[in-house]
């Protein structure tokens, strides 16, 4: 049975290796804000070097794309920017695979990452500051206009009772104070 939720497909198995990761990117986005399209999700996780043998035999060639061990620890062993990717073969669905590394903020979204309920799935979703905060990165690096609708629709979804002192800290803290901006001005 195939699953409403592409993405699952990646999780689940995260979900039954005992890893720790959050889900993030525009599945966050559309999480908290409105619903869209995507073909692919960002999962940040916490991987070390004896997991990466777990990890191949989850995502085996004959279902999914999986890169060779080689590749995934010397992804592994960058302190930051560490990525690959999952495909799952019969359904094309890709996964973004980011691992924490030493990334101030992948640490605090890990911390902070709520679990919620799809369905049966227990899914680890990304805190909607981390979101945010990774979005303005993005918008920062190559100005894509998806960012900014994203965060919109996410501040519309959050209303007006949801807390942003938090996050305007840490928007001061990276100095994305004209990101922000952007932001809560554009019109989706």
């Amino acid at each position: 049975m195939q699953s409403p939720e592409p993405f699952l497909i990646f999780t689940r198995k995260l979900n039954e290796l005992g890893l720790r990761y959050m889900v993030s990117g525009s599945v966050a986005a559309i999480y908290y804000g409105e619903p869209r399209m995507t073909n692919d999700v960002d999962i940040i996780v916490f991987l070390r070097r004896d997991d990466v043998a777990g990890l191949l035999k989850a995502f085996p060639g004959e279902q999914f794309y999986c890169p060779p061990r080689e590749v995934i620890l010397l992804e592994l062993a960058r302190e930051q920017r560490g990525h690959f990717n999952l495909i799952h073969h019969d359904s094309g669905f890709k996964a973004d695979i980011y691992l924490t590394g030493r990334d101030e903020l992948h640490a605090w979204g890990m911390a902070h990452a709520k679990a919620v309920s799809l369905g049966e799935e227990r899914v680890m979703i990304a805190p909607p500051e981390y979101v945010i905060l990774r979005k303005l990165q993005f918008y920062r690096e190559g100005q894509s206009q998806k960012h900014l609708r994203d965060i919109s629709r996410m501040l519309s979804g959050l209303g007006d009772d949801w807390p942003r002192e938090p996050l305007l800290q840490m928007i001061q803290a990276e100095r994305l104070q004209a990101e922000w901006q952007k932001a809560a001005d554009f019109d989706a």
